[in-house]
């Protein structure tokens, strides 16, 4: 099979190669799927377990990418819950083989069906994104209605999928970001947009939640912001300075089956719309992640090559 390899951390996006390898074994409770589309976050060649297994042993080359969408080809033993010609979505683990390849074997548990009426696309779109999302507002913020929320980068794949929830949810959102993502960020549902090159972030006065996806600067200026018994809550980095009188929260998004049905069930629904943007197929992938390329929305890897859709004409 064709699948997008790395070998070496130090070479960064630049040492990502299209190579065949052989087609993935699946272990007790794993399906083999045949990947529609996938997903690829730059920073995972920087983690280590893109380069180890889960007993910590060296693993290379190694298939990045843990966002997939497509079809099981295979059930492992023992495995139940899917069916072979199942369409199903969801998060790749994070020490094996991912998902830039044409077949790849997950954990069973760590996917969802799929519904026939939404794109592969678009499902590739929204694990990580969608659940990143949800549990940093409501599993770690627990953020209600009534409350406010300050949202960074919220033109990002994480952060437009927040402000959405988080505006369905009855809160109050303040979205940052750069001057150019104010459209955005106010076309899906932000209350308030904050220019963070050129607007202070202290004049947003206190909220009950920050949800970072920043870090640096951004992150520490941003204790400053809780009120007393509210939280910060960030995926950059373990916070070095936290909210006086308040909580603060580093997490790592964690796969969740139930709550992917719930996400694609608001996409179904037209509540939730993933920010997809440039669509390549998996040759494209070395060129389609260098580095300089401008980038708005997720770019979405297409592995199966099917007819026009929605997510092409954007």
């Amino acid at each position: 099979m064709r699948a997008i390899t790395v070998h070496d951390p130090d070479t960064g996006v630049q040492g990502l190669t299209l190579t065949e390898l052989p087609y993935p074994h699946a272990a007790e409770n794993d399906v083999v799927v045949r990947v529609h589309a996938a997903g690829f976050t730059r920073g995972e060649l920087d983690w280590p377990s893109t380069w180890a297994d889960r007993a910590g042993r060296a693993r290379t080359p190694s298939v990045p990418g843990h966002e997939l969408s497509g079809v099981v080809e295979q059930l492992g033993y023992g495995t139940t819950g899917l069916t072979v010609g199942q369409h199903v979505f969801g998060m790749a683990d994070w020490a094996r083989d991912g998902s830039l390849a044409e077949y790849t074997a997950v954990e069973a548990r760590n996917l969802a069906p799929l519904p026939a009426d939404v794109d592969h696309v678009v499902a590739a779109a929204l694990p990580i994104s969608g659940l990143t999302a949800w549990q940093g507002l409501f599993d770690h913020g627990r953020l209600t209605a009534g409350q406010t929320v300050v949202i960074h980068g919220a033109a990002g794949s994480v952060g437009s999928v927040a402000v959405q929830l988080a505006c369905e949810a009855g809160a109050r959102v303040i979205a940052t970001g750069r001057a150019a993502d104010r459209h955005t960020a106010l076309g899906l549902g932000a209350h308030v947009f904050l220019d963070l090159e050129s607007e202070q972030l202290e004049a947003v006065g206190e909220v009950d939640l920050v949800l970072d996806v920043i870090g640096g600067t951004v992150l520490d200026r941003s204790a400053a912001l809780v009120r007393a018994g509210g939280t910060l809550v960030t995926i950059a980095a373990p916070p070095t300075v936290r909210p006086a009188d308040g909580r603060a929260v580093f997490f790592v998004v964690e796969p969740d089956r139930a709550r992917l049905a719930d996400l694609v069930q608001r996409v179904r629904e037209g509540r939730l719309k993933p920010a997809v943007g440039e669509v390549r197929p998996l040759e494209d992938v070395p060129e389609a992640f260098a580095p300089g390329r401008g980038r708005h929305g997720r770019t979405i890897v297409r592995v199966v090559q099917e007819g026009p859709t929605e997510a092409d004409a954007r």
